[in-house]
């Protein structure tokens, strides 16, 4: 956990050194005196912590943060012997407000909640850069990536098109039944059936798609339509709008 820490007092920065020392994983990449050496070492070293008195020479705690752009804010601990700015330290989003003197349990649970926010932060980065660079594939060639990325439940979840048994509009979201299971996917059904090979997916209703595979039978109903019977037994209705699809189907299996 890359560390700056910035303190005007000489023996206020070397009781923190001592302190950060005894905490493993904590690594000191600049120590400053004031305002003006704190911002440049933020640029320059872009750590993941910042331990910050608020009362400095040239500019103070808030005006230091006031100078970072947001996306490289690092998380932030006020160390100060001042307890009046506390509110005014977490409406700045500072993780943890340390009043001097704290000791070596109190700067241990410091430590210990910042480095929890920081694999949070990982974790969602990590997941981010995951659906943005398979999305961005998709992109590209709607048929080369058959399968969708969905996150359910905490988990992020690959799911091939063939293991799909039939998709239904929900809403703002299209419905993925597989099995006994489903997935939201927070997209319109026109756009997800962009996606799908049509000589797979066959679309019988405004609302509903259908895996060719997964059909057992189609029943015929009144006016030519039909009620499409799935493997598991899920029957469906084939609005007359969308029959001519099915129609093709039974030609080119005849």
């Amino acid at each position: 956990m890359r560390t700056i820490i910035a303190d005007d007092e000489p023996l206020a920065l070397k009781k923190l050194r001592m302190l950060l020392s005894a905490e493993p994983g904590v690594q000191i990449v600049a120590e400053c005196a004031d305002g003006a050496q704190t911002v440049k070492a933020l640029q320059a070293c872009r750590p993941d912590l910042l331990m910050l008195d608020i009362h400095m020479p040239d500019l103070d705690g808030f005006e230091v943060l006031s100078r970072i752009p947001a996306e490289q804010m690092p998380v932030v601990i006020f160390t100060t012997a001042y307890d009046r700015f506390a509110v005014r330290a977490f409406e700045a989003h500072a993780l943890d407000y340390l009043l001097k003197p704290f000791d070596q349990d109190r700067l241990h649970q410091a430590i210990k909640r910042a480095r929890a926010e920081l694999l949070k932060a990982d974790d969602r980065e990590t997941t981010h850069r995951i659906l943005d660079y398979l999305a961005g594939g998709a992109a590209k060639d709607s048929h080369t990536d058959q399968r969708f990325v969905i996150k359910a439940g905490g988990r992020v979840v690959f799911l091939d098109f063939d293991e799909i048994d039939w998709l239904e509009a929900a809403a703002n979201y299209v419905r993925l039944n597989v099995g006994k299971q489903s997935y939201l996917l927070r997209e319109g059904i026109g756009h997800v059936a962009e996606r799908l090979d049509p000589t797979q997916f066959i679309r019988i209703h405004r609302s509903t798609i259908v895996n060719v595979d997964k059909i057992k039978e189609l029943q015929p109903v009144n006016s030519g339509e039909y009620i499409v019977v799935l493997k598991d037994g899920k029957e469906l209705s084939c609005s007359r709008g969308f029959r001519a699809g099915l129609q093709q189907l039974i030609e080119n299996n005849l």
